[in-house]
């Protein structure tokens, strides 16, 4: 008997010193949400381990690949368009690497918003879990707090330290990855600020969603509609109002000259003296001189971006994101304190 109380005790105390480590960290509420959507924040959390020591590992070989071609390897794509056989061999070598993780980053915000801000508050109207949480000694203020804050503050740390690895990663070959478009190309949207504006717009838009359907399925659906107008709409109407065109005019007649240094074009135009401009079309047929004489058409014009607006813009369209995501969140405050959910 002495023996057979020994062995049940032993063996509780084993269980019970096995399960408190996973509540080391997180107690009451926090854990409780982290139970719920573990599957998901443990694939994001590995997922980012992953993802920057990817990124750290490759580093080391793009330095050498710049070191090999010369301290300016870096720039000479910009500088000298000319050279396919240093881009040839830059493409061999990492061009699958930056467009894949330039990808993911993109749909990484997509992700979050359908797998995890979808599901965070629909699941617990769907199967009721929310009303046997209420109606115990938790207010909804601490069940929203607890709710909302987890997720959201693991996105937010996730995205971040994967945009910084991949920021610290491209920066060196800026002007070779993605033929050195770092505004359409994908950089703009991997780097910097903007991956975590996304991915907090996005979950929160999730969580509103489900909120609002209070069906896991549906919820995500239309959270993954969303995504993908909003992408539209991002690449579209809004990243590329997000600074202030440069302009460079020369002759009409005249071979135009280089931009500045990792430039991005983005329009062509004819224009008179006075900076009125005319589509690149414009007396292109008929009697052309007559045309230009009428119009007071003598010179050709370039807009661009410089390089040196890219963190300006990022950080004016995560500014923008991170508005309308408090917006969202303040909704959803307010809607789960004053309706039933």
């Amino acid at each position: 008997m002495t023996t057979g109380a020994t062995t049940g005790i032993a063996t509780t105390a084993d269980a019970t010193a096995t399960a408190t480590p996973s509540r080391a960290l997180l107690r009451g509420l926090p854990w409780l949400v982290w139970r719920r959507h573990r599957t998901f924040l443990r694939l994001l959390l590995l997922a980012t381990v992953a993802g920057c020591a990817i990124f750290a590992y490759q580093r080391i070989g793009l330095m050498d690949f710049l070191h090999t071609k010369g301290s300016s390897a870096g720039t000479q794509a910009a500088s000298h368009p000319a050279d396919e056989q240093l881009l040839n061999d830059f493409r061999n070598h990492f061009g699958e690497l930056f467009r894949q993780s330039a990808s993911l980053l993109g749909f990484l915000p997509l992700i979050a918003g359908v797998f995890l801000g979808a599901p965070l508050v629909a699941s617990e109207q769907e199967h009721g879990t929310i009303r046997l949480v209420c109606t115990q000694s938790v207010s909804r203020s601490r069940w929203l707090a607890a709710t909302l804050g987890l997720p959201l503050a693991a996105i937010a740390v996730c995205t971040a330290l994967l945009s910084a690895a991949f920021t610290w990663l491209w920066t060196p070959a800026h002007n070779l990855a993605m033929n050195g478009n770092w505004l359409e190309g994908g950089a703009f949207d991997s780097t910097g600020p903007v991956p975590v504006a996304k991915a907090l717009f996005l979950t929160t838009c999730g969580i509103a969603i489900g909120m609002l359907i209070k069906r896991v399925v549906p919820a995500m659906a239309a959270t993954a509609l969303l995504g993908f107008v909003f992408t539209v709409i991002w690449a579209e109407k809004v990243r590329n109002h997000l600074g202030t065109l440069r302009s460079l005019s020369y002759p009409y007649d005249a071979s135009g000259p280089d931009l500045p240094l990792s430039s991005v074009r983005m329009d062509e135009w004819v224009s008179t003296a006075g900076g009125k401009l005319y589509g690149i079309g414009t007396c292109s047929n008929g009697d052309t001189e007559a045309c230009r004489a009428k119009l007071g058409i003598v010179n050709h014009t370039t807009q661009y971006f410089g390089y040196g607006q890219m963190p300006g813009m990022q950080w004016l369209g995560a500014g923008i994101l991170l508005a309308l995501t408090a917006v969202v969140l303040a909704f959803v405050v307010w809607r789960a304190q004053r309706r039933p959910i």
